[in-house]
């Protein structure tokens, strides 16, 4: 079924009705089958598109957790926190919140480079 349904969507890019909703449904869609390359692409897509787009932030944070790239994903986890805040979306800024301190707390993450 998520085979078929990224098919799809896959369709869409590149027509009208390309935006940061179709990039961040397709970053799902490849989140769900544990594509999280492709699914990084795509949210990266929707967050250049949208930067107000927590949701698609906390996505974004999750698929390059994925592939091993924490410190890129704590930098997408605090863009995130900073667009739920603004928008006040409290729960999606609570979740990235807990999803950066677990970052934080592996050892030589967290840290500038």
């Amino acid at each position: 079924m998520t085979a078929a349904v990224i098919a799809n969507l896959q369709k869409l890019i590149g027509t009208p009705r390309d935006g940061a909703l179709l990039r961040f449904s397709l970053g799902n869609e490849y989140l769900k089958i544990g594509d999280a390359h492709n699914a990084r692409l795509q949210l990266a897509e929707a967050v250049a598109r949208d930067p107000a787009y927590s949701a698609a932030w906390k996505l974004l944070g999750k698929a390059l957790t994925e592939i091993g790239q924490p410190q890129a994903a704590l930098d997408a986890y605090r863009q995130g926190i900073a667009a739920a805040e603004k928008k006040g979306d409290k729960q999606a800024a609570k979740e990235m919140t807990v999803f950066a301190r677990r970052i934080e707390k592996q050892p030589g993450a967290g840290r500038s480079t």
